[in-house]
């Protein structure tokens, strides 16, 4: 209620209305900045363009900076692509070690459950009716990742 009230406050007294104008004057000159400099970097270009094709020929010009640009556009496409990819595997790597700590978490909850014997369920084996489907869920586990890693190394096609 404390952050409501503060934010009520804020607004009646005028200091919300003060922020949003220093924000939306701040947006403008970066705005009018980032135009001055799009036009310094495209005159620096011309100037550039200028100086290669009186040295070197219109066409050879054009095609050099074609060219260049071309190469600093797939640099940055692949630059992009390394990030990303890089990114995801450490997302997945993250998604799995929740997800593992998740059901330890939850085994651990259902643990004293399972130690009371016949009130937890019903008398029927306790934990062995979950310790069974457990066990073969980690071999499979475990399978699963040999297999994986066997298909991974470069020389298993190799004999």
């Amino acid at each position: 209620m404390g952050l409501l009230a503060s934010l009520l406050s804020g607004f009646a007294s005028g200091e919300t209305m003060a922020v949003v104008r220093r924000a939306r004057t701040a947006a403008i000159v970066y705005a009018l900045a980032a135009l001055a400099a799009f036009c310094g970097l495209g005159f620096l270009v011309g100037a550039a363009y200028i100086w290669t094709s009186a040295r070197y020929g219109s066409l050879a010009a054009a095609v050099g900076f074609g060219v260049g640009f071309l190469v600093i556009a797939g640099l940055i496409v692949l630059i992009h692509r390394l990030v990303s990819d890089a990114q995801v595997r450490r997302e997945a790597r993250r998604r799995k070690a929740d997800m593992k700590a998740i059901g330890i978490t939850a085994a651990l909850a259902v643990l004293p459950t399972l130690l009371k014997g016949k009130s937890g369920l019903k008398g029927k084996g306790g934990l062995g009716i979950i310790l069974g489907p457990a066990v073969a869920l980690a071999a499979y586990a475990i399978y699963r990742e040999n297999v994986k890693s066997d298909a991974d190394r470069p020389d298993a096609g190799e004999g």
